[in-house]
């Protein structure tokens, strides 16, 4: 008798039950080789072959990423994507795109803001750059600075490098792609519910239910529910709630439709970070004036602030309503030829309101009060973000797969019609309010708000890109041992800009030229189309491995961001060229352990041009003079390494620099801000025998120097920083486990983000600890 089991069966519990079964169904199978009830001679007895079929344990490596541009599978893809899988993000008790992205290194939002203004949401930089607008929901762009939650997605795609090629404009250094779950053929119900530090109280739902087994036709339906504090900052609050319905017809055939919807709606007190004064590496001005040597003398020895300081104010608010309806079409002509059709509308609203702070202490003069309790920070901005994303999208892909004499080709084509508005309410800075002085080490959240009252001052800008987009890529494969990969985008965009200012009092007033508040209308437009081309060849030396050397072009046209400008003194001036990136990457990728288990290596040169920047002397005037590279090497490792033990790692090595134009950090050193020189990050489970999972990891983040700009008396640079993390799960029964999530073992005391002068930072999380019941049908 022959007893097999599929490649991944969970547990040797499994093997013993697949043992026992074979035991118990000898007598049946004896039975049935005679009819009559007389057993056959040993010699004659043929028994049939069982397949005993376990559960599969949870597992974090990925075949695959999700796109349809991707026809092979990770292992034959010639360049750096990492997969990061619900199982993994499940085990880290992960809760927000921001969460999730700490399993790939070198990628978080390292950058709070400037200006007084505050990132809001996944403000994500890769590989030293911006990638906040290069975030994919299904393969569809998603705008919003707003914080995505992970409830309804079934895994992230995080692609490193060039992505002009698969997904048009966008960051120079890659894309974030999040896969939302959808409907099965299995009726299931799961429910996780989660209460932990900072007052946490979260509570989601997954209910999959089967209509119709025959025509393979099936709804999912996920919900959220979250009312939660911050361990990390006294006043901060993440309360959203959410619903994500699905249903698909002909599952398993060859046609197979699929609707769905997303509705999401937040409403937090946002933060705004807390003073770096006493952070390493502080320093206030050494200038030649008495005065401030002696405001400079008791500021460098000053204590630092409680981190858990809040010196905003209770009034302060970030609501946020998001809506996204999907409708997807696949069909399969046959097994070589496939066609894939998505409609999207998308829309998103944000209300924010912050109180900011700009580093000045009111009342540091001489004679320096002498007791630091007394001093005081300005509370100088209450900044506003009314802002409106709508998208409405079609996007078309066909694969097929055919032979030209020797040669194999996987082919896919696309067409894509996509139109994005962002719309930007002002106000009237006088109805924001304005809150007193905050008491440096004791701020008091709820002082008094005179005339808080935001008040639409009628000014607002609107930007639209409509872009219709055609491509194409080519794998072919000749023999075993090689593949060749081609592909051209061409993007042909159309942005429009309109902006409605109100004239301002003009000194002296006999030349004013219009009424004070009158609308003054302005419309600007750019047009132009954008080629971009990959191409790689791969060598396998094994069927399980890979040798590959990529090159890639990715470019984006000015006023990426909804605005346009004729001004010398704007970034967004319309007659700039296109930034152009090229990306050169030569990596390797093996699996071990019948593919359980996958190593990759890569190094990479990726090149941007045609960055605008402030001319360093004339601090008005922009020029498109900059230049800037980034070199480095990423290892990875994700999968089994033997039964019921998982891991998944990542090591990164950036070195970066500012070829041309003007260095732009504070300390003069030549790098790119917010860019960790070394990056690593692990995660690790094992499950015990009696029904016990225990894991952990730990991340590391290196030194990353802040950005230059006239600030003075703050710190030049972020510490490196070590965090560990733990967790442990027990089944106690096939309807329930229980989770217990330990974050920031050590209690480590660390950045994660700070603004772009060094005058504010975000604490990281402390030590706190979640407990998540899992109820499952």
């Amino acid at each position: 008798m022959a007893i097999k089991s599929r490649k991944h069966a969970p547990t040797r519990f499994n093997q013993h039950i697949g043992a026992a079964l074979a035991v118990m169904l000898l007598p049946v199978a004896a039975q049935a080789a005679d009819p009559a009830g007389q057993s056959a001679p040993a010699s004659q007895q043929t028994l049939n072959e069982i397949k005993v079929v376990g559960s599969k344990e949870n597992d974090f490596k990925a075949e695959k990423a999700s796109s349809p541009k991707y026809t092979e599978e990770l292992v034959n893809t010639p360049q750096t994507i990492v997969v990061i899988k619900k199982e993994l993000i499940e085990q880290q008790g992960a809760l927000t795109l921001t969460d999730a992205l700490r399993n790939t290194p070198g990628v978080g939002t390292f950058f709070l803001g400037e200006n007084g203004n505050t990132n809001t949401g996944d403000a994500v930089y890769m590989r030293g750059f911006d990638s906040s607008g290069s975030i994919y929901v299904d393969g569809v762009r998603d705008v919003g600075s707003i914080s995505r939650d992970v409830f309804n997605i079934e895994q992230i795609d995080v692609l490193k490098g060039p992505a002009g090629t698969d997904s048009g404009r966008g960051s120079p250094t890659g894309s974030i792609n999040l896969v939302s779950k959808t409907a099965t053929l299995e009726n299931s119900f799961n429910a996780l519910l989660t209460a932990g530090s900072g007052k946490q109280k979260r509570a989601t739902a997954d209910w999959n239910r089967v209509l119709d087994s025959d025509s393979g036709t099936a709804m999912r339906l996920n919900l959220m529910t979250q009312d939660s504090g911050n361990p990390a900052r006294d006043e901060v609050k993440n309360k959203r709630w959410a619903f994500a319905p699905t249903v698909t017809f002909g599952i398993g055939k060859p046609t197979r439709i699929t609707a769905s919807y997303l509705h999401v709606d937040q409403n937090n007190v946002p933060d705004g970070g807390v003073p770096t004064i006493g952070l390493p590496g502080y320093s206030t001005p050494d200038t030649i004036t008495e005065t401030n040597k002696v405001i400079r003398s008791f500021l460098n020895s000053a204590a630092k602030v409680d981190p858990k300081n809040f010196y905003g104010s209770t009034s302060d608010y970030d609501k946020v309503k998001a809506d996204m309806g999907t409708l997807r079409i696949d069909h399969d002509f046959s097994p070589n030829v496939q066609i894939q059709n998505t409609t999207r509308y998308g829309k998103t609203q944000q209300d924010y309101l912050l109180t900011a702070f700009m580093g000045s202490m009111v009342n540091l003069k001489t004679p320096v009060p002498t007791d630091p309790s007394t001093w005081t920070l300005a509370r100088s901005l209450r900044t506003v973000k009314d802002q409106e994303n709508t998208i409405l999208t079609n996007q078309t892909v066909v694969s097929a797969q055919f032979e030209t004499g020797v040669l194999k080709h996987s082919v896919v084509a696309g067409a894509e019609f996509t139109s994005e508005k962002q719309t930007n309410y002002s106000y009237v800075p006088a109805s924001l309010g304005t809150l007193p002085a905050a008491n440096l080490y004791h701020p008091n959240p709820r002082d008094t708000v005179t005339g808080h009252k935001p008040v639409r001052s009628g000014a607002f800008t609107e930007g639209e890109v409509n872009t219709q987009s055609l491509y194409v890529f080519d794998t072919i494969k000749f023999g075993d041992k090689w593949l060749f990969n081609g592909g051209v985008r061409f993007d042909h965009f159309n942005t429009t800009y309109d902006a409605v200012t109100l004239q301002a009092a003009v000194t002296p007033p006999a030349v004013q030229p219009l009424p004070v508040g009158t609308r003054i209308p302005a419309h600007l437009t750019l047009s132009d189309t954008l080629a971009n081309g990959k191409i790689s060849a791969m060598y396998k030396p094994t069927p399980d491995s890979s040798v590959y050397a990529l090159l890639a072009t990715s470019k984006a046209p000015p006023g990426t961001n909804f605005a346009l400008s004729t001004a010398a003194n704007s970034a967004q001036n319309l007659n700039y060229d296109p930034q152009e990136t090229i990306t050169k990457e030569i990596g390797t990728k093996w699996d071990f352990l019948k593919q359980k288990l996958s190593l990759s290596a890569a190094v990479y040169q990726t090149t941007v041009k045609n960055e605008v920047e402030q001319d360093p002397v004339v601090s008005t005037i922009y020029y498109q003079t900059g230049k800037k590279r980034v070199q480095g090497l990423e290892l990875g490792v994700v999968g089994e390494i033997m039964p019921n033990w998982l891991v998944s790692a990542g090591y990164t090595r950036m070195n970066t620099k500012v070829e041309s134009g003007k260095v732009v950090t504070a300390s003069g050193i030549n790098n790119l801000s917010y860019t960790p020189k070394q990056a690593f990050t692990s995660w690790t489970s094992y499950t015990l025998p009696f029904g016990l999972k225990i894991g952990g990891g730990a991340r590391y983040v290196g030194e990353m120097l802040r950005g230059t700009d006239g600030a003075v008396g703050t710190p030049a640079r972020v510490d490196a920083y070590w965090v560990f993390d733990a967790m442990a799960t027990y089944t106690v029964n096939k309807n329930l486990d229980l989770q217990l999530n330990a974050y920031n073992l050590a209690d480590k005391t660390y950045v994660a983000a700070i603004n772009k002068s060094g005058f504010r930072y975000t604490p990281g999380q402390p030590r706190s600890f979640s407990l998540t019941a899992n109820i499952k049908f």
